[in-house]
Protein backbone atom coordinates (compact mmCIF):
# COMPACT_ATOMS: atom_id res chain seq x y z
CA UNK A 1 0.00 0.00 0.00
CA UNK A 2 1.36 3.40 -1.00
CA UNK A 3 1.60 5.86 1.87
CA UNK A 4 3.20 8.86 0.15
CA UNK A 5 3.06 10.79 -3.11
CA UNK A 6 6.17 12.73 -4.08
CA UNK A 7 6.09 15.31 -6.87
CA UNK A 8 8.66 17.06 -9.00
CA UNK A 9 7.95 20.78 -9.40
CA UNK A 10 9.25 22.08 -12.74
CA UNK A 11 7.46 20.22 -15.52
CA UNK A 12 4.87 18.77 -13.14
CA UNK A 13 3.37 21.62 -11.11
CA UNK A 14 4.61 24.14 -13.67
CA UNK A 15 5.10 23.93 -17.40
CA UNK A 16 8.35 22.30 -18.49
CA UNK A 17 11.50 24.33 -17.86
CA UNK A 18 13.39 21.89 -20.10
CA UNK A 19 11.20 22.82 -23.08
CA UNK A 20 11.31 26.50 -22.17
CA UNK A 21 15.11 26.53 -21.95
CA UNK A 22 15.39 24.82 -25.34
CA UNK A 23 13.10 27.47 -26.83
CA UNK A 24 15.11 30.25 -25.15
CA UNK A 25 18.28 28.98 -26.82
CA UNK A 26 16.57 28.65 -30.21
CA UNK A 27 15.14 32.17 -29.95
CA UNK A 28 18.62 33.55 -29.30
CA UNK A 29 20.27 31.54 -32.05
CA UNK A 30 22.42 29.47 -29.70
CA UNK A 31 23.32 25.96 -30.95
CA UNK A 32 21.91 22.89 -29.23
CA UNK A 33 25.44 21.66 -28.58
CA UNK A 34 26.04 24.69 -26.38
CA UNK A 35 22.82 24.14 -24.45
CA UNK A 36 23.63 20.49 -23.87
CA UNK A 37 27.18 21.31 -22.75
CA UNK A 38 25.76 23.63 -20.09
CA UNK A 39 22.83 21.56 -18.86
CA UNK A 40 23.48 17.88 -19.49
CA UNK A 41 26.78 16.77 -17.87
CA UNK A 42 26.69 15.76 -14.22
CA UNK A 43 29.83 17.85 -13.70
CA UNK A 44 28.62 20.68 -15.96
CA UNK A 45 27.75 24.23 -14.85
CA UNK A 46 24.02 23.64 -14.32
CA UNK A 47 24.37 20.39 -12.39
CA UNK A 48 27.01 21.95 -10.17
CA UNK A 49 24.77 25.00 -9.66
CA UNK A 50 21.88 22.72 -8.64
CA UNK A 51 24.10 21.16 -5.96
CA UNK A 52 25.26 24.61 -4.76
CA UNK A 53 28.82 23.72 -5.70
CA UNK A 54 29.11 27.05 -7.55
CA UNK A 55 27.50 30.43 -6.91
CA UNK A 56 25.06 32.27 -9.21
CA UNK A 57 27.92 34.53 -10.32
CA UNK A 58 30.12 31.54 -11.10
CA UNK A 59 27.33 29.87 -13.06
CA UNK A 60 26.66 33.09 -14.98
CA UNK A 61 30.34 33.32 -15.88
CA UNK A 62 30.51 29.69 -17.06
CA UNK A 63 27.26 30.14 -19.01
CA UNK A 64 28.58 33.25 -20.73
CA UNK A 65 31.86 31.60 -21.70
CA UNK A 66 30.13 28.67 -23.36
CA UNK A 67 27.53 30.80 -25.11
CA UNK A 68 30.19 33.15 -26.51
CA UNK A 69 32.20 30.16 -27.71
CA UNK A 70 29.08 29.00 -29.56
CA UNK A 71 28.59 32.38 -31.21
CA UNK A 72 25.82 33.68 -28.91
CA UNK A 73 25.57 36.98 -27.08
CA UNK A 74 23.24 36.26 -24.16
CA UNK A 75 24.89 36.69 -20.77
CA UNK A 76 24.47 34.38 -17.81
CA UNK A 77 22.88 37.21 -15.84
CA UNK A 78 20.27 37.71 -18.57
CA UNK A 79 19.51 34.01 -18.60
CA UNK A 80 19.04 33.88 -14.81
CA UNK A 81 16.68 36.88 -14.84
CA UNK A 82 14.59 35.10 -17.47
CA UNK A 83 14.76 31.76 -15.66
CA UNK A 84 13.58 33.12 -12.32
CA UNK A 85 10.52 34.69 -13.96
CA UNK A 86 9.05 31.16 -13.91
CA UNK A 87 7.26 29.00 -16.46
CA UNK A 88 3.56 29.19 -15.59
CA UNK A 89 1.55 27.00 -13.22
CA UNK A 90 -0.36 23.83 -14.09
CA UNK A 91 -3.49 24.39 -11.97
CA UNK A 92 -4.83 20.90 -12.69
CA UNK A 93 -1.77 19.34 -11.05
CA UNK A 94 -1.75 21.73 -8.10
CA UNK A 95 -5.41 20.85 -7.55
CA UNK A 96 -4.43 17.17 -7.33
CA UNK A 97 -1.86 17.93 -4.64
CA UNK A 98 -4.36 19.98 -2.64
CA UNK A 99 -6.91 17.16 -2.93
CA UNK A 100 -4.41 14.66 -1.52
CA UNK A 101 -3.59 16.69 1.59
CA UNK A 102 -4.58 14.68 4.65
CA UNK A 103 -5.09 11.53 2.57
CA UNK A 104 -1.44 10.56 2.00
CA UNK A 105 1.91 11.99 2.99
CA UNK A 106 3.02 14.57 0.47
CA UNK A 107 6.54 15.42 -0.62
CA UNK A 108 8.34 17.35 -3.33
CA UNK A 109 11.79 16.76 -4.77
CA UNK A 110 13.19 19.52 -6.93
CA UNK A 111 16.45 20.15 -8.71
CA UNK A 112 16.77 23.86 -8.11
CA UNK A 113 19.38 26.59 -7.82
CA UNK A 114 20.40 29.66 -5.84
CA UNK A 115 19.93 28.52 -2.25
CA UNK A 116 20.08 32.11 -0.99
CA UNK A 117 16.89 33.05 -2.89
CA UNK A 118 13.50 32.99 -1.08
CA UNK A 119 11.84 29.52 -1.16
CA UNK A 120 9.05 30.48 -3.56
CA UNK A 121 11.52 31.98 -6.02
CA UNK A 122 13.67 28.82 -5.86
CA UNK A 123 10.59 26.72 -6.68
CA UNK A 124 9.37 28.54 -9.82
CA UNK A 125 6.82 30.58 -7.89
CA UNK A 126 5.02 27.57 -6.39
CA UNK A 127 4.24 27.92 -2.67
CA UNK A 128 5.67 24.48 -2.03
CA UNK A 129 5.80 24.73 1.75
CA UNK A 130 2.05 25.33 1.81
CA UNK A 131 1.38 22.29 -0.37
CA UNK A 132 3.77 19.62 0.90
CA UNK A 133 4.72 18.03 4.20
CA UNK A 134 8.33 17.71 3.05
CA UNK A 135 10.27 19.61 0.38
CA UNK A 136 13.73 18.40 -0.65
CA UNK A 137 15.72 20.89 -2.71
CA UNK A 138 18.95 19.98 -4.48
CA UNK A 139 20.40 23.41 -3.76
CA UNK A 140 19.98 22.80 -0.01
CA UNK A 141 20.91 19.12 0.34
CA UNK A 142 23.79 19.01 -2.15
CA UNK A 143 22.36 16.11 -4.17
CA UNK A 144 20.23 16.19 -7.29
CA UNK A 145 17.96 13.85 -9.21
CA UNK A 146 18.68 11.17 -10.36
CA UNK A 147 21.24 10.63 -7.56
CA UNK A 148 19.83 8.02 -5.12
CA UNK A 149 20.49 10.11 -2.03
CA UNK A 150 17.94 12.80 -2.85
CA UNK A 151 15.09 10.24 -3.04
CA UNK A 152 16.28 8.60 0.16
CA UNK A 153 16.25 11.96 1.95
CA UNK A 154 12.65 12.56 0.88
CA UNK A 155 11.50 9.14 2.06
CA UNK A 156 13.36 9.45 5.36
CA UNK A 157 11.80 12.83 6.08
CA UNK A 158 8.34 11.52 5.19
CA UNK A 159 8.84 8.44 7.37
CA UNK A 160 8.24 5.92 4.58
CA UNK A 161 10.24 3.27 2.75
CA UNK A 162 10.86 3.89 -0.97
CA UNK A 163 8.46 1.07 -1.97
CA UNK A 164 5.71 2.89 -0.05
CA UNK A 165 5.97 6.02 -2.22
CA UNK A 166 4.92 7.03 -5.72
CA UNK A 167 7.07 9.60 -7.51
CA UNK A 168 5.96 11.83 -10.40
CA UNK A 169 8.39 13.57 -12.76
CA UNK A 170 8.53 14.67 -16.38
CA UNK A 171 12.13 13.49 -16.96
CA UNK A 172 12.75 9.81 -17.67
CA UNK A 173 16.20 9.70 -16.06
CA UNK A 174 14.76 11.05 -12.79
CA UNK A 175 12.06 8.38 -12.80
CA UNK A 176 14.65 5.68 -13.48
CA UNK A 177 16.63 6.81 -10.42
CA UNK A 178 13.55 6.58 -8.21
CA UNK A 179 12.47 3.25 -9.67
CA UNK A 180 15.89 1.75 -8.91
CA UNK A 181 15.17 2.31 -5.20
CA UNK A 182 11.80 0.57 -5.43
CA UNK A 183 9.52 3.58 -5.80
CA UNK A 184 6.44 3.47 -8.00
CA UNK A 185 6.96 6.02 -10.78
CA UNK A 186 4.66 7.98 -13.07
CA UNK A 187 5.76 10.00 -16.12
CA UNK A 188 4.08 13.40 -16.41
CA UNK A 189 3.42 14.98 -19.79
CA UNK A 190 1.11 17.74 -21.05
CA UNK A 191 -1.97 15.47 -20.78
CA UNK A 192 -3.93 14.23 -17.77
CA UNK A 193 -2.64 10.68 -18.15
CA UNK A 194 -0.46 11.03 -15.05
CA UNK A 195 -3.51 11.97 -12.97
CA UNK A 196 -5.27 8.82 -14.13
CA UNK A 197 -2.24 6.68 -13.27
CA UNK A 198 -1.87 8.32 -9.86
CA UNK A 199 -5.55 7.72 -9.12
CA UNK A 200 -5.09 4.03 -9.90
CA UNK A 201 -1.87 3.76 -7.90
CA UNK A 202 -3.30 5.40 -4.78
CA UNK A 203 -6.89 4.16 -5.06
CA UNK A 204 -8.10 7.70 -4.40
CA UNK A 205 -10.46 9.52 -6.82
CA UNK A 206 -8.73 12.64 -8.09
CA UNK A 207 -10.13 15.89 -9.52
CA UNK A 208 -10.12 16.75 -13.22
CA UNK A 209 -10.51 20.22 -14.74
Amino acid sequence: MLKAAIFDIGGVLTHSPVAAIAEFFRAHGIPDETRLAIFRPEDGPWSRFERSEISPAEFASAFGERVRAGGGRVTGEEFLRWFFAGFGFRPEMIAVVRHLRGRVKLGAITNNVAREEPPQRRSAGVAVHELFDVVVESALVGARKPEPRIYQIACERLGVEPHEAVFLDDVGANLKGARALGMTTIKVDHTLRAVEELETALGIPLPRP
